[in-house]
């Protein structure tokens, strides 16, 4: 090796005598100290002292035979002094104390046996498989368990130890330790044997990090975790013969592998230890290679034994029963091992069951939709009767800037006799000043003042006046084309028929908000509707565009007082009472939506509430199973879609965001090929949802009239990001429910931007 102080000297030298360039051969052989007087940041030789300090260097000193290995010193840096002459030159040099590299001691290597290892499991899969032929064969081993693949999978590690194999600690998380902090390490090994320890009543001796090639480390980041794991008590088992079966080679290339591996084994590259993996992917070749191999060793004369016999231990001695104190920690790591397994199960079964509920309801409404459509298509609405009386019911609260112009749209209504009845609830900014100033020398319209008590007050004051023998309630900030009241009325001459809903559209689409609003409008409230009508299990009748036979709303006491969804409470009571409820596809009004994700929210939380309200109220209804289409449907899918799974879907999700993160992560360490978790079998869930969800919408706006099928393309991004939104406000409603708050009309600043097309 080059010495720092003679290559000093021949730098002055070979400058004395004019060469111009200097270069070293076979880099990393040198006297480390080399380049504190050299390279690009010394080109003027720098000061020579500078090579008294010496570093370790990068050598590896391995001593011993085997593959099982520890750490026998740590590197130590080197200290000389220097004599230099009156010309710089270097003549004298005292070393006070010598660099020394890592050194590794190696042991294990016996002639003709053979240990098996197996990394990376267990697996549900593969692992029982392997476990067989083991027990068929009397053949022992060692398997390095990753403790997240371990957590689910008790039985199996206690099977391991049952029949006398070793189980050793590959981490929890199967990370690369080279590129990990040294307290990663101690977590990642920390946490497996704890586990491993919870499950089996045992302690690991034995470890292997991942991505630890061989029993020939040569750099610090494969020796530091070695060391680190020796610190805490364990002895690394390495490896020479590796068949790579986690490439999927082919059954006999494993075999020929691993034969010519063992085959070849001398005292300095032993062959004892067979690395092979029940688990990370498929393993159906390794399965079949393994009875093949250890077949045709035997027939070689070789004995296969396990690990700890290669080193002088005993079983117990690699596999150690825990204390009795040792068993009392245990069994608390047990009850929290046990419930993070059941959690861990309990996410991958919601996810199942969620995605296939959801594709299950798109389907069947999307089958529903397409049958009403046709049934209607087929069917003959009713005649439109100018003499038909309808008393429009308009509550208010502060609608200053649109009342005015409902009031108008409404009036413009062709081929119905009707009455207006403002109820203007208390209003501070002058709505009701506006309604008799426009409209004080109009007959039609009568302006009912109110001190604020809610919205269902207003309208039940408003319904005490109203003459007509139908009822349509509205919004302030809805507006109706001109027909729109006269096809809700025409479907009265049934005279079982006691509400009837219309189809509620987005007049504002300004923006992002609302016209995910607009889509949310299209696809899910409208083809929902149509696939409820179908089996008389309609839920809500829109406060936005509905009428109602005076009659019934009687029956039922009136609007209700006591829910936030009054217009879902009070279609619930009068399907109770033996009324009908139709939906009129043609009956269309245009209402103002929110136009900021904060009002969004606020919106959404009041109906939210009421829902829950309406359902707590109406649970009769499951108990007594009538009316029939609300109990087996209506009520059901309600709670179950919008309550249930609009609760669990943010656990859904981070389960899905979790296993991209973690996937993702181990790919960008061990590749593809060594990858394996639920993210492929997740991945083809969540895209087979997105289709059926794509073609029902696309179903969705094939069966409604006039709409843009430009807003489609809002789809995904909307369900990806607007329903977080809605996963908000009903984790805030069902704690609300929980409190029992009162919540007051939650009304809308409104902008006045609907446009009636």
């Amino acid at each position: 090796m080059l010495d720092a102080a003679s290559f000093h000297n021949q730098m002055l030298a070979a400058r004395a005598a004019g060469i111009g360039a200097i270069g070293l051969w076979r880099l990393g052989t040198e006297d480390p100290s080399v380049w504190q007087v050299f390279g690009r940041s010394h080109r003027d030789g720098g000061d020579v002292r500078a090579i008294q300090q010496m570093p370790p260097g990068t050598d590896v000193d391995i001593e011993g035979s085997g593959e099982v290995l520890r750490v026998g010193s740590t590197p130590v840096a080197g200290l000389r002094r220097i004599t230099l002459d009156r010309n710089g030159l270097v003549t004298g040099e005292e070393f006070q104390r010598l660099p020394l590299p890592f050194s590794i001691e190696r042991a294990g290597y016996k002639p003709m046996e053979v240990a098996l290892t197996f990394d990376d499991g267990p697996d549900p899969d593969w692992t029982p498989k392997i476990l067989d032929i083991l027990k068929a064969k009397q053949v022992p081993a060692a398997f390095f368990v990753v403790g997240e693949n371990a957590l689910t999978y008790r039985d199996l590690l206690k099977r391991e130890v049952r029949e006398g194999h070793a189980v050793g600690n590959h981490t929890y998380t199967h990370p690369n330790l080279g590129q990990t902090s040294d307290a990663v390490t101690r977590i990642e090994l920390n946490a497996t044997q704890r586990l491993v320890e919870a499950f089996t009543g045992r302690s690991m001796r034995l470890m292997r990090a991942p991505y630890f090639g061989d029993a020939e480390p040569t750099t610090a980041d494969e020796i530091v975790p070695v060391l680190v794991g020796q610190e805490l008590g364990y002895l690394s088992v390495g490896l020479h013969v590796d068949p790579g079966d986690w490439t999927r080679p082919g059954v006999q290339a494993i075999v020929d592998r691993t034969i010519a591996g063992v085959l070849a084994s001398n005292e300095d590259r032993s062959g004892n230890i067979v690395l092979l993996h029940d688990a990370g992917g498929n393993r159906e070749e390794t399965v079949q290679a393994l009875p093949v191999i250890i077949d045709q060793l035997r027939a070689r004369g070789y004995r296969f034994v396990s690990v700890a016999d290669l080193v002088g231990l005993r079983p117990d001695q690699v596999m150690q029963p825990l204390t009795s104190e040792e068993q009392a920690a245990a069994r608390t790591d047990l009850y929290l091992f046990t419930a993070l397994g059941w959690l861990q199960t309990l996410l991958g079964w919601l996810f199942g069951i969620a995605i296939s509920l959801g594709i299950a309801r798109a389907v069947i409404f999307s089958g529903l939709a397409l049958w009403q459509a046709r049934r209607e298509a087929k069917e003959q609405p009713p005649a439109i009767r100018a003499d038909r009386f309808v008393s429009v019911l308009i509550p208010c609260f502060n609608e200053a800037r649109v009342i005015e112009t409902s009031v108008r749209r409404v009036l413009e209504s062709t081929a119905v006799d009707l009455e207006v009845i403002v109820i203007d609830d208390g209003s501070k900014d002058g709505t009701g000043d506006i309604v008799e100033k426009a409209f004080g020398n109009e007959p039609k319209v009568k302006l009912l003042r109110l001190e604020n008590g809610g919205k269902a007050r207003a309208l039940n004051q408003g319904l005490t006046l109203a003459r007509g023998e139908f009822i349509v309630a509205l919004d302030a900030d809805t507006q109706f084309p001109k027909k729109t009241i006269a096809r809700l009325a025409r479907w009265f001459d049934d005279p079982r028929i006691g509400a009837v809903a219309g189809n509620a559209k987005v007049g504002n689409r300004i923006n992002l908000v609302t016209r995910w609003q607009a889509l949310e409008y299209i696809t899910a409230q409208n083809l929902e509707r149509r696939a409820l009508a179908r089996l008389d299990a309609i839920t809500v009748v829109p406060g936005a565009v509905g009428a109602w036979r005076a009659e019934a709303l009687r029956q039922a006491g009136g609007y209700p007082p006591d829910t936030l969804a009054e217009d879902q409470d009070l279609t619930i009571a009068i399907q109770r009472l033996g009324w009908h409820v139709r939906y009129d596809q043609d009956a269309v009004a245009f209402t103002e939506a929110p136009e900021s994700f904060k009002a969004l929210a606020k919106q959404r939380f009041r109906w939210a509430y009421g829902t829950l309200q309406c359902l707590w109220k109406h649970r009769a209804v499951l108990a007594t199973g009538k009316p029939r289409g609300l109990a087996l449907v209506g009520l059901p899918q309600a709670m179950l879609f919008q309550v249930g799974f609009a609760a669990i879907s943010p656990v859904i999700d981070l389960a899905l965001l979790f296993s991209i993160v973690s996937t993702v992560m181990r790919v960008q360490a061990h590749g593809w090929a060594q990858t394996h978790t639920d993210l492929a079998v997740m991945g083809a869930y969540w895209l087979a949802f997105t289709a059926i969800d794509v073609l029902a919408a696309s179903i969705a706006f094939a069966l409604s009239t006039r709409e843009r099928w430009r807003l489609m393309w809002l789809l995904i991004p909307q369900r990806i990001g607007y329903r977080q939104i809605m996963y908000y406000v009903v984790l805030k409603a069902i704690a609300a429910a929980i409190r029992g708050p009162r919540v007051g009309w939650g009304k809308l600043e409104r902008s006045g931007r609907v446009s009636a097309r």
